[in-house]
């Protein structure tokens, strides 16, 4: 089946496929970085507990937002590999099914996209949540005892080789094989070749002399990391086309006719390290965003009825954000209220961060009646405060309350409601229980 693209550039290939489309990676990721973040902080994106691997719907989500859309329309690329990339990078978490923001996913958001792409890489090498050769679904076998080598020191092998590209040069990806078997670093996929197979293990089986050259295992292992990772993060620009008939290196091995592709990354024609590539990989001490002719991000309009106006193309990690904090009344205008601040709140979202992105993205100071607006949550907010969960202990009198409360160990553990209930929170109940016996008392369970 063909991968429909959109089609920037044409180039032609050694082996004939034509109608190639050049990804400009860099500013992409950077918005994409943001984006995936915003979908996590409003808890749209679910994963297994299991395998961290992204279910339908959610790679869905994720194509949804990004800027320039996915590479391939039907073949998932970059929305299968953000919501790894996240969890690898300890920026979320699996909390009930779906990924929450840690502290330090919270922290990226405000701050440099590329600082934060930069540590997903070094993460994603070091700590990454699945072995890439896994995505190559038509090699099976894989599972199988020892069949294929250890991924940490492959994936670190092939990190260190793209390492050595050089920044602002179009390398074709049959250039860059050569290079790195000639140069870089060694690396070898399979531990034991006969146990992997396309189709059936005894006919198809890649152990057979000329069924499985350099190309059809590390080859398909570098792509899928160069593409799927390193180009979604947007450390190098992309030439790609459809991977239908873009490699026939498979062509000769049983049970391939009837595969229109060996992986989904086939289509990679060349790629090129950019200024964000040359940042990550340490061969730049800052990192300069290259000119491609793209907007900055839209300034906005905040007025005094309350109402924020984008102006400018809607990028959709600000739609997200702006989602949270206001009720959208028109394609570009989101208005402001106490109760949709109260609820951002309420679901974990600072409003001090919404004052702090209006700030950076508006082009004149915010009015008296929004910073009236923040003034009057701030106050609301702060009259309440959440101390967590409790176990709610009734006593028989005030006395014995009195008595607890004023114990010398008990004290720390507990505090006072009224006459006679003591509050103790949960993460102290067992300390309580045990001081509460050597008192001279117990608590039976509850009968809740």
């Amino acid at each position: 089946m063909a991968v429909a693209q959109d089609v920037d550039a044409t180039t032609d290939r050694s082996s004939g496929v034509d109608g190639l489309a050049v990804r400009l990676t860099a500013r992409e990721a950077q918005a994409n970085t943001l984006a995936v973040l915003q979908l996590c902080a409003a808890g749209k994106l679910r994963c297994s507990e299991k395998t961290q691997r992204p279910g339908t719907a959610t790679v869905a989500a994720v194509a949804g937002v990004l800027l320039g859309g996915d590479f391939y329309l039907t073949e998932p690329i970059a929305a299968f590999a953000w919501p790894l990339l996240v969890q690898a990078g300890g920026l979320a978490e699996i909390a009930g099914g779906r990924l929450a923001l840690t502290a330090r996913g919270r922290a990226a958001l405000a701050k440099p996209a590329a600082e934060t792409i930069r540590q997903l890489w070094r993460r994603w090498v070091s700590h990454a949540v699945l072995d890439e050769m896994s995505r190559i679904e038509t090699i099976k076998g894989q599972r199988s005892a020892r069949a294929l080598t250890a991924a940490g020191p492959r994936r670190k092998a092939v990190a260190a080789a793209l390492a050595t590209c050089p920044p602002g040069e179009w390398v074709e990806v049959d250039t860059l094989f050569a290079r790195i078997r000639r140069g870089g670093p060694p690396f070898t996929v399979a531990r034991d070749v006969w146990k992997l197979y396309i189709e059936d293990l005894q006919y198809g089986s890649l152990g057979y002399d000329g069924f499985h050259d350099w190309s059809l295992l590390e080859g398909r292992y570098l792509l899928c990391l160069l593409f799927e990772y390193a180009g979604t993060l947007g450390l190098f620009d992309l030439t790609c086309g459809d991977p239908v008939d873009a490699c026939d290196d498979f062509r000769g091995n049983w049970g391939a006719d009837d595969l229109d592709f060996l992986s989904r990354y086939d289509g990679l024609h060349a790629v090129r390290m950019n200024t964000l590539g040359a940042y990550v990989f340490g061969l730049a001490d800052r990192y300069e965003p290259e000119q491609d002719g793209a907007e900055a991000g839209p300034a906005l309009k905040v007025l005094p009825s309350l109402d924020i106006v984008v102006v400018g193309e809607v990028q959709p990690a600000d739609e997200l954000f702006l989602n949270a904090y206001g009720q959208r009344t028109s394609d570009r205008v989101w208005a402001l209220s106490i109760r949709s601040l109260m609820a951002a709140i309420d679901a974990g979202r600072p409003a001090e961060d919404l004052r702090r992105f209006l700030g950076d993205r508006a082009d004149h100071d915010l009015p008296a009646t929004v910073t009236r607006l923040f003034e009057d949550v701030a106050a609301r907010a702060g009259q309440l405060r959440d101390l967590g969960l409790a176990r709610v202990v009734e006593c028989a009198d005030k006395a014995t309350a009195a008595l607890l409360v004023s114990d010398r160990k008990l004290r720390s553990l507990c505090s006072l409601m009224g006459e006679r209930h003591i509050a103790v929170p949960v993460q102290h109940e067992a300390d309580f229980r045990a001081a509460l016996r050597k008192l001279g008392y117990a608590m039976p369970p509850s009968r809740a």
